[in-house]
């Protein structure tokens, strides 16, 4: 008993340490919010009634737990879903420890117009739905009382998107507190302008911020960790900040032998920001940093490290399937962990900030990210979209984007603007309203009159130098670049001279040539490809070509609104996946391409409309699975072994089906029906497929794969009976019992003989026991007008999803699958 009694003593003394060790507290703050959907204009009272609110946890996205309609105002184009307004409020205390210090609130992202209270007290508002913010609440927090935080949402102008949004608090809130003298918000920019295999030199430039009523003498140490969390270099200064001050310091380390941040080997160090007086840590702050150094040449592309590399990317877009955008961690992973899988090394954030939790993960998973910040500009593209906000909020928007994100490793290249219809002579200022105009003007007074007369530049032009130079003043390490679809000289923001590497979207006829037009500029092809597809389905003959619509702006429909997955379909503006690839691959002088798109999302139904949703574009459809285009790119990205083949061998007697293959590493493949050779078929140069037409037998096929006469890899494909039971597979059986963790399970129906239906298209339906809950379900059918947050779901080409989601309890959680005439199933998944 004493033993217990000591043992009590050590954790409480052990406890009260760390506590008051914590110069900084950075809390977690999405726990227990009251929600209500719709509007009262006395909702930010601390007194408010919020007793009949919804309790919940944040990041929350409302939009995405109604069922689609085509009678929501955002269209299919935004996804089907509804807008609306909503309200968040949040009591909380802070303990009377904390009462002279600087407390703060920091959101990640609020879609959109967003206003937010403490205790009555309006802090501000930001009306762009992708940003990140900050408000200051020392000066109005009650010590060791109740104090309430409300934020109203209003996303009820519709439609203001292109694509879907979602709407709510999305992103994560956290409570900052720390001393009066600190490191400020984003107060680290971390660069390494001196780098080779050999040596590094580190630049470390640091904000400071006093925020008592007295001058403060401090010192300020600059620290060094390796990935283990060694200390390998440190630097210290004195200095002193005024009163209500923001001190700005500079310090440089050097660094021997340095392992240098990659794509293979994405190594991460740690700057640790220390602030001390007299002999006491004051504050404490953390930079990741990435040890690397590129370079794009006009002739012959990208670099890094001095190795020639070309950047195989996919354009993002932020939602998240069934879960809408709610930001969540292991499901952002499981996107980046499929898209590494298939070879991808390059990320797009299409077309806008993302969320942190991305670029803290391209950091570890190596990616090479081009950051966006707008999809228009003062133009707008959608009737209440950003281009009413842009005069007024394009700079503060722009700079908080770059303040935040400049120190991730991963990032390459900014990207300030994507189709923007400024690009165009027929917006000049006489279609502007004047506080458009005077924006642009009052810039243009600060640039070289004579230079700006010499080039007779159009506003478009001027607009887009100011953009660049609100970047470079900010990031001078990186290019900016824009996503064009004008791809001749005459587009304003190439006349700017403002841009670092010319974007091209789409337009693949002028990339061979590409000199020829822009003599000694660098390319990278920000968007391409946009073929449509639809997971497991086909359409014959599959070297006939579907160009869909017939314009862009031509409406188009027929009754199947499904792509057939021969990469034989696509847009008007794109092209196919193998025409794409096959000039990024031979042309050194394009240094890469981010694919439109990685995933399918939701929202731009492309070729269709309505009761379409969600978009045809992906690699993998909007559940995650992969297409068969998926193992074209796998067999070309990646040096592991792939043979792939498709589509499935449930067809008609006698029908005559295409059976492609994807192969690598391998001279020829050859294909047996029932054990009788097909043949064997080799690829053509800059073709990276080969096929067979067969007429369907009852039966298996099978593929091998031969390298110098030897087996490489052998598929089957076998025709299936009718399904009788119910399979489930969980990409985790382990999660973590945090109330966020979750455990994505992939459900499919076998017949008789424990092969995978390909055709099926079964209602599952899912119940759960234990310390978990359905977060959602999703199947990638396009046209599924069910709710994503139903417990039920058709298969789709033989497959579903169910995510199971923790709470805060570890144990155990079944998940059970039923339908009618099939054995059910169960899976267990543990949480810790």
């Amino acid at each position: 008993m004493k033993r217990y009694y000591l043992f009590l003593l050590i954790c409480t003394v052990l406890f009260s340490c760390s506590t008051q060790n914590k110069v900084r507290d950075t809390t977690d703050f999405t726990e227990n919010w009251k929600f209500y959907l719709g509007d009262d204009s006395v909702a930010y009272t601390p007194a408010y009634d919020d007793a009949g609110w919804r309790t919940l946890d944040l990041p929350h996205d409302w939009s995405i737990e109604a069922d689609f309609s085509v009678d929501n105002p955002a269209t299919p184009g935004g996804g089907a879903l509804p807008g609306g307004i909503g309200w968040y409020r949040k009591e909380f205390t802070v303990d009377k420890s904390n009462e002279n210090k600087s407390i703060y609130i920091d959101f990640d992202g609020i879609y959109w117009n967003s206003k937010v209270w403490i205790n009555g007290h309006l802090l501000g508002e930001r009306p762009n739905g992708y940003i990140s913010f900050r408000y200051e609440l020392t000066p109005y927090i009650k010590v060791g009382e109740k104090n309430v935080i409300a934020v109203r949402v209003d996303n009820s102008q519709q439609p203001n998107s292109r694509w879907y949004t979602g709407s709510g608090i999305y992103r994560n809130v956290w409570l900052t507190t720390v001393n009066p003298l600190h490191v400020d918000h984003w107060g680290t920019y971390v660069t390494t302008p001196e780098v080779t295999k050999e040596n590094a030199t580190i630049n470390i430039k640091t904000s400071v911020r006093n925020s008592s009523e007295s001058a403060q003498r401090f010192e300020l140490y600059s620290i060094l960790l390796d990935k283990d969390g060694k200390e390998i270099a440190k630097t210290n200064n004195s200095n002193d900040a005024g009163a209500n001050e923001v001190m700005d310091m500079e310090q440089n380390l050097t660094l021997s032998d340095p392992t240098l941040w990659s794509v293979e080997n994405p190594y991460l160090y740690k700057i640790i920001t220390r602030i001390e007086q007299n002999g006491k840590v004051v504050d404490e702050y953390e930079t990741p940093l990435g040890i690397r150094y590129f370079s794009f040449d006009p002739d012959k592309g990208f670099f890094l490290n001095g190795e020639s590399v070309k950047i195989k990317g996919v354009c993002h877009h932020h939602d998240l399937g069934c879960l809408g955008s709610a930001v969540n961690v292991h499901a952002i992973e499981r996107q980046l962990e499929i898209l590494k899988e298939m070879g991808c090394n390059g990320i797009r954030t299409a077309h806008n900030p993302p969320a942190p939790e991305l670029l803290d993960l391209c950091d570890k998973m190596g990616f090479i990210v081009m950051d966006e910040a707008f999809d228009m500009w003062r133009k707008k593209k959608s009737p209440y979209d950003y281009s009413q906000y842009f005069p007024e909020w394009h700079e503060r928007d722009l700079t908080d984007l770059i303040m935040r994100d400049r120190n991730h490793p991963s990032i390459f290249m900014w990207s300030v603007g994507n189709e923007v219809l400024e690009q165009w002579s027929h917006i000049d200022a006489d279609t502007m309203n004047l506080q458009q105009a005077n924006m642009i003007l009052n810039f243009a007074n600060t640039l070289n009159k004579k230079d700006i007369d010499s080039k007779d530049l159009h506003v478009s032009s001027l607009l887009t130098i100011k953009l660049v130079d609100i970047v470079k003043k900010l990031d001078p390490t990186r290019p900016v670049t824009i996503g064009n679809n004008e791809t001749e000289p005459s587009n304003h923001i190439f006349r700017s001279e403002a841009v670092d590497i010319i974007g091209f979207n789409y337009h693949e006829n002028n990339w061979v040539n590409f000199h020829e037009k822009f003599p000694n500029q660098k390319l990278i092809i920000t968007e391409s490809t946009s073929a449509l597809m639809s997971r497991g389905y086909y359409e014959m003959p599959s070297d006939s070509m579907n160009i869909w619509p017939e314009r862009w702006d031509k409406p188009f429909d027929r009754p199947i609104h499904h792509c057939s997955s021969y990469d034989n379909c696509h847009v008007p503006w794109g092209s196919t996946h193998e025409d794409t690839w096959k000039l990024v691959k031979n042309y050194d002088h394009i240094s890469g391409m981010y694919l439109w798109t990685g995933f399918d999302y939701l929202g731009e139904p492309t070729p269709f409309w309505w009761p379409s949703r969600s978009s045809y574009f992906g690699a993998i459809d909007l559940a995650g699975f992969p297409k068969d285009i998926y193992y074209m790119y796998q067999s070309e990205w990646t040096d592991k072994d792939v043979l792939h083949i498709f589509p499935h061998w449930n067809w008609q007697e006698g029908q005559i089906i295409d059976i492609w293959a994807y192969y690598n590493n391998a001279d020829e493949v050859e294909l047996f029906l029932n054990d009788k050779s097909l043949g064997k078929k080799t690829k053509e140069k800059n073709i990276y497929h080969v096929f067979w037409r067969v007429p369907y037998q009852k039966g298996t096929l099978k593929a091998i794969s031969y390298k110098n006469g030897k087996e490489i890899l052998t598929k089957e494909i076998k025709t299936t009976g009718d399904p009788v039971s119910i399979r489930l597979i969980a990409d985790r059986q382990t999660i973590a019992a945090d109330g966020k963790d979750l455990s994505f399970v992939t459900v499919e129906v076998m017949d008789a003989d424990g092969n995978p239906v390909p055709v099926a298209d079964n209602l599952i339906s899912f119940s759960i026991d234990g310390n978990g809950v359905i977060a959602g379900t999703d199947n990638g059918d396009p046209t599924d007008s069910n709710s994503l947050k139903k417990p039920s779901r058709k298969l789709f080409s033989g497959k579903a999803l169910a995510i199971v989601q923790s709470n805060k309890k570890s144990g155990k959680i079944i998940l059970k699958a039923k339908s009618e005439g099939l054995k059910e199933a169960t899976i267990e998944i543990t949480t810790k």
